[in-house]
């Protein structure tokens, strides 16, 4: 049920510290216009849909079938929305759940953490958030992964995202970070628009250089003449979205105390290496050897993008190559033709779906059937 795709010996160390262990479920949740772009996305059918996805997931995270929420989740091309997985997991295992509000369009409808950010523009403007949010997002990411990590009752942190259109800003914090990321990143298609993702970047990218120091100030950017000479915080300014520079506020400060665990796939590799590059550019203490990547079989080893060689890349750029965890969950025998649309390469992954399934083996050393009959329960009752 758990597999090691890279930098093995973290990985089992890591496993083997937390396993048995009491662990607590963080969400964040954010919004950039790129996630508008026709095409983009799968996760919402249109552009409309998508602008309510993460208000619509985090009210069925927070209520599940108990509640009818505000917000329907929204149709998907194909495949059941991975809160499904998020939410058998953390009301089966009864995991504390916290949702955390970086810049989502509407205020959430339900109780969740206001970090004070902001909306992010779409990245192709070069210009996503106004410098002084991005700085107030990590200062605040900080504060919450202290004070989250310093909760005795749970030894470790899963930390999941909702941001639709997210995989195309963490290509674009990747690639600024002197990163080769191209082709690599993951998508919520079967077969991922990487020439889409990767127009959009470099177009941001360009702009961004424009709006600075001109033509040298993008040469820095997209070539890392020296990882130093642009402060990473200016980058996510540029072409990022609320959720990164939180999250990675939330990984620096979380893992001085325990564990961490960034649910997700391309989007959470792209957390790392930015708090990667923030803890050097400004000098924080943070472990990254307690800090995991914990995803889905369904990204992991995706034929159509190269998620492992990704993780590998920014090892190149940190202290450490980050350990990528998957899941073993598969839905091959499922009754729902739904979740039977993850095994042909739909939806994939998202709300932290694989890193909660990696804490309820952990905690409980929940198998294949016991995953089966939590999720489909979801699903029978809504």
């Amino acid at each position: 049920m758990l597999s090691i795709y890279t930098n093995i010996t973290q990985g089992e160390a890591w496993i083997s510290k937390y396993k048995g262990e009491k662990a607590a479920f963080a969400c964040v949740l954010g919004f950039t216009k790129t996630g508008l772009i026709p095409g983009i996305s799968a996760a919402g059918s249109t552009p409309e849909d998508r602008k309510y996805t993460a208000l619509a997931d985090a009210e069925f995270l927070y209520y599940g079938t108990n509640k009818k929420g505000q917000y329907p989740l929204p149709p998907l091309i194909a495949g059941a929305s991975p809160v499904f997985i998020t939410r058998a997991v953390v009301e089966t295992l009864g995991i504390p759940v916290y949702l955390f509000n970086a810049g989502l369009l509407e205020t959430p409808t339900v109780p969740t953490i206001d970090l004070g950010g902001v909306p992010a523009k779409c990245l192709s403007q070069g210009a996503a958030m106004d410098f002084a949010t991005v700085q107030h997002l990590l200062n605040q990411g900080m504060i919450w992964g202290e004070r989250l990590s310093r909760n005795k009752e749970n030894e470790y942190l899963v930390i999941g995202e909702c941001v639709v259109g997210g995989t195309t800003t963490a290509l674009a914090i990747l690639t600024g970070l002197g990163i080769a990321a191209q082709g690599m990143v993951n998508s919520s298609h079967p077969v991922c628009n990487h020439a889409q993702k990767w127009e959009i970047v470099q177009a941001g990218l360009k702009e961004m250089g424009r709006l600075g120091d001109g033509e040298r100030k993008f040469q820095l950017i997209t070539h890392n003449s020296s990882l130093l000479t642009l402060d990473p915080l200016r980058l996510v300014a540029g072409v990022g979205d609320p959720m990164q520079v939180a999250v990675a506020g939330m990984a620096i400060a979380a893992s001085r105390h325990g564990g961490v665990m960034l649910a997700g796939g391309t989007q959470m590799l792209a957390v790392f290496a930015l708090a990667s590059a923030i803890a050097q550019f400004y000098n924080l203490s943070w472990q990254p050897e307690e800090v995991v990547i914990g995803t889905t079989r369904w990204v992991a080893p995706d034929s159509t993008c190269n998620t492992t060689k990704l993780a590998q890349q920014i090892g190149k750029k940190s202290i450490i190559t980050p350990s990528l965890l998957a899941t073993g969950l598969c839905f091959n025998d499922s009754r729902y033709v739904q979740l039977q649309a993850y095994e042909q390469g739909f939806v994939k992954e998202g709300m932290g779906a694989g890193g909660a399934c990696i804490a309820a083996y952990l905690i409980a050393n929940w198998q294949q059937h016991q995953f089966i009959e939590a999720i489909e329960a979801q699903l029978d009752r809504y």
